[in-house]
């Protein structure tokens, strides 16, 4: 048997007035998870444990089948061992995002305009990083460049440290006052941050950018701190042979962690726009190679729903249809056997533009066993009459295990 698991990140939200009160997953065209959903087993996951934050760390690490309760140790650890940083016993890490601000002389009154600094690139992040690195960068603190606005910062022997710390994408057009490093030492990290606008105000690449028209990277925000994990492997819990493919080193460092073959695709971006048939091919591939499992990640309707564009949201559920469920359909005759699920990590409404706790809509699609008797639609509103799954290990579990 081979597996597929095609985890649509954030792509769950709630009904939008201006589209009927639907859904973007009800509103979009999707002729061909349509399709796969009249013989498949279709109902709702509590992906995020009670009492832990709605993090895409946290609902990954439960979609891929471990409890969140035993082996979560934070976000940007995971970050860390995707980018090949050694964490020591002791460290902390911390992403490290390249953020927009407002252009308020004093750093509390700001705003937060943009989490993402519009998505900048990779290559004009890394030029910033490295001057944060080289002016900021000691003995203690270190920071390392990844992709686009997602970065690492590692404080050495910082394990134990007292932080509350918010993430950007939470706090989208808000003031940052009320959402700054908090804790014992906290404002270590505070200080950190306002160094940073003084080197990125009048960097080339963001003098560049401010040309183009094109938000600048005017700050540092750092969050999500966390130590070094330590997963069971995969292969071990499940005695399968796998794959991760995945442009955000959140999931693939989750995948390393866990064992799996990380799979680099080219154009594959961790933003909206990314290259969603060559990963869905990717991912194909690898099964067709020999590999027993295959954890593709798609992030771009997440960011949709971080960025409030109901209709881009729509658009990138469509291409997740198009390019993806598609490509899988129209080679279903290479397969034997052939599992899939598909599913978001957890809800990401545009309304909101950030994530929430709320059961998410799961289906599994088996191409030697269809289910009889399947809800034959796959959105949240439809799910809600199929099986409950409390605990998204359990999940996992019948997914593999189920014959």
């Amino acid at each position: 048997m081979k597996y597929l698991v095609i985890l649509a990140d954030g792509m769950g939200d709630y009904g939008i007035e201006a589209i009927g009160n639907k859904t973007p997953l009800q509103y979009a065209h999707t002729p061909n998870i349509d399709k796969m959903s009249q013989t498949s087993l279709i109902g709702m996951v509590q992906t995020i444990p009670q009492g832990f934050p709605p993090g895409s760390d946290v609902a990954n690490l439960s979609v891929m089948g471990y409890d969140p309760r035993k082996y979560y140790t934070g976000r940007s650890p995971l970050e860390a061992v995707s980018m090949g940083v050694n964490l020591g016993p002791n460290d902390m890490a911390f992403r490290c995002n390249l953020v927009t601000l407002s252009d308020e002389s004093e750093y509390e009154a700001k705003t937060m305009v943009d989490y993402s600094s519009g998505e900048i690139s990779s290559a004009e992040s890394a030029r910033l990083i490295d001057a944060l690195q080289a002016e900021l960068g000691n003995d203690i603190f270190h920071f390392y460049a990844g992709i686009s606005y997602r970065h690492l910062m590692v404080w050495k022997d910082g394990i134990n440290g007292s932080f509350r710390l918010t993430p950007p994408h939470d706090i989208s057009s808000r003031k940052i006052a009320d959402y700054l490093p908090q804790g014992d030492d906290g404002d270590a990290l505070l200080d950190l941050m306002k160094k940073s606008t003084a080197i990125l105000k009048n960097h080339p690449v963001n003098e560049e950018r401010r040309r183009k028209g094109l938000n600048p990277a005017t700050s540092v925000w750092l969050w999500g701190e966390g130590s070094k994990p330590a997963l069971s492997s995969f292969a071990d819990k499940y005695n399968l042979k796998g794959s991760v493919v995945a442009a955000v080193d959140l999931v693939k460092g989750l995948g390393i962690c866990a064992g799996l073959k990380p799979v680099i695709v080219p154009g594959a971006t961790g933003g909206v726009e990314t290259d969603f048939a060559g990963k869905a091919r990717a991912a194909l591939d690898e099964l067709k190679s020999g590999q027993d499992f295959v954890y593709l990640h798609i992030e771009s309707p997440d960011e949709a729903g971080h960025q409030g564009k109901m209709e881009t949201k729509v658009w990138s559920i469509e291409q997740v249809d198009k390019l993806v469920v598609g490509m899988v359909l129209s080679e279903m005759d290479s397969f034997d056997d052939l599992r899939v699920m598909l599913l978001p990590d957890h809800r990401t409404p545009v309304a909101l533009r950030t994530h929430t706790s709320d059961p998410v809509p799961y289906m599994i699609f088996d191409k030697t066993r269809p289910c009889l008797n399947s809800i034959g639609k796959y959105d949240e509103e439809a799910a809600v009459e199929g099986k409950f799954f409390p605990d998204c290990t359990i999940l996992m579990d019948h997914f593999i295990k189920e014959h």
